[in-house]
């Protein structure tokens, strides 16, 4: 939990020391533009993304296969489009990251691995409704 407040507190700062040091190279109302722009893109592009992880975790789940990596695939989008919604370049960086289907690969392979850990220590608890 500490390293999610301490996220809390760097991340907005690197934000606007980005913010401060692109407006004197762009300009501010490029800045504006350019947080805008990036925002839209992004949001669209992870709202196709997501729809696209969704539709195959469907067909796995109607071809009685367990929806593994499409599960990733979604979780991974959805937290690359919350970076890409919150305004930043720096977040925008790592939420287009999130969001790419060929730069994915490293963070499924590393939530999977962690789900996995959890579960062999029982750590996960899974109900059925």
């Amino acid at each position: 939990m500490r390293w999610l407040l301490l996220a809390l507190i760097i991340v907005p700062a690197i934000e606007i020391g980005v913010f401060i040091w692109a407006g004197g190279v762009v300009g501010p109302w490029w800045v504006i533009v350019l947080i805008i722009f990036t925002g839209v893109a992004g949001v669209s592009l992870a709202r196709k993304k997501g729809f696209e992880a969704w539709r195959r975790a469907q067909i796995a789940i109607n071809n009685g296969q367990p929806p593994g990596w499409a599960l990733l695939d979604g979780i991974c989008i959805f937290i690359g489009g919350v970076l890409l919604f919150a305004p930043g370049f720096v977040t925008d960086i790592a939420g287009f990251i999130l969001v790419l289907p060929f730069t994915r690969g490293p963070f499924k392979r590393t939530l999977e691995n962690f789900l996995r850990s959890r579960a062999n220590k029982n750590t996960i608890i899974y109900r059925r409704w």
